[in-house]
């Protein structure tokens, strides 16, 4: 095949080479196993360095998921849940996986229906986030669940986000704020302060 694409034929080896010479370019076999092998004539230092750009934006494509990890008690308290769980949501955010690990100490592994209550809560807590994608299971003195980003809940709390901006911009456009008063210090109090 030459460069340009068309068909050149049937060629033995010595007049391909002296066709790919005449041109500068490089005689290059495509199909070693064809009968007769097939070449083309290119550049194939183009060819490389084309092949190389195409591998890279793939890679550059490809998203690095990356699995984080949040661990829970049975008997945590409110504001640890809600601290823990805001940063489950960012990472679910930032699209990647996030391992909920809970804990049992002493007497509580006994009790995995605590454990249960906890994790189903922080599903719900994430629901606009993230899903679950592996279930809790208990694995000794742990019970674990996996969550993996979800973008279509994503984008649907974006999109209910900008409604209710928009709403809240319409009703607050539809009735003015009434300006408020700024109070002016007594003219005593005024003359005073420019003379210290």
């Amino acid at each position: 095949m030459g460069h340009d694409g068309q068909q050149i034929g049937i060629k033995p080896l010595p007049e391909a080479l002296a066709i790919a010479r005449e041109l500068d370019l490089d005689l290059v076999e495509v199909a070693a196993q064809a009968n007769p092998p097939v070449c083309r004539v290119m550049d194939y230092g183009k060819y490389k360095y084309e092949a190389a750009q195409k591998a890279k934006e793939s890679r550059r494509k490809t998203s690095n998921v990356v699995i984080k990890e949040m661990k829970y008690r049975p008997k945590i308290g409110g504001g640890d849940f809600d601290t823990k769980t805001r940063k489950v949501e960012h990472f679910l955010a930032e699209g990647h996986k996030v391992k909920v690990t809970l804990t049992f100490r002493g007497r509580e592994v006994y009790h995995p229906e605590l454990g249960k209550k906890i994790l189903d809560q922080v599903e719900e807590a994430v629901k606009d986030v993230g899903r679950v994608e592996i279930f809790p299971r208990i694995d000794g003195r742990n019970m674990t669940m996996v969550l993996a980003p979800d973008k279509r809940a994503q984008a649907a709390k974006q999109k209910a986000d900008a409604a209710a901006a928009a709403e809240a911009s319409e009703v607050a456009g539809e009735a003015p704020a009434a300006p408020t008063p700024t109070e002016e210090p007594p003219a005593d109090e005024a003359s005073e302060t420019s003379e210290a």
